[in-house]
């Protein structure tokens, strides 16, 4: 059965079996050795240091950059966001950390000239809960 995430119609439709996956996969992620007992900081900072995607926002009032990190542990493949949302009154950005689905930046990077929040919201957001890295947002 396929349930849709928001009231958006523009937003992703993510199947049971599909979330059932991605929780699995985050499970196996975090028994790994890499997200154990590690700080939401420490993971960005392993994450980063692979090869990413940046999608620079410049004209967007809430959000600096995203950028996209594909990680093989364990011969899983893991896909994550990292968000930079940018501080008032000041040059830099506060990073936060979403693992998202194998989709997400082929989405967001369709979407994200048009609006960066509004992609942000639509296909990385729904994603918050699967390492507890994100704000509260609502």
């Amino acid at each position: 059965m396929e349930s849709e995430i928001g009231n958006n119609n523009k937003n992703p439709i993510i199947n049971t079996q599909h979330m059932k996956n991605l929780l699995l996969c985050f499970l196996i992620f975090c028994s790994s050795g890499i997200a154990a007992a590690q700080t939401c900081e420490e993971l960005i900072k392993s994450v980063k240091s692979g090869y990413g995607t940046t999608f620079n926002s410049p004209t967007s009032d809430a959000i600096s950059k995203v950028t996209f990190y594909t990680k093989s542990i364990d011969y899983k493949t893991y896909h994550f966001a990292i968000v930079c949302f940018k501080q008032q009154y000041s040059y830099s950005c506060n990073e936060y950390i979403y693992l998202v689905g194998s989709n997400t930046r082929m989405n967001y990077s369709m979407n994200y000239l048009d609006s960066a929040g509004k992609a942000f919201w639509t296909y990385i957001q729904p994603y918050h809960e699967n390492l507890d890295c994100s704000p509260d947002l609502r």
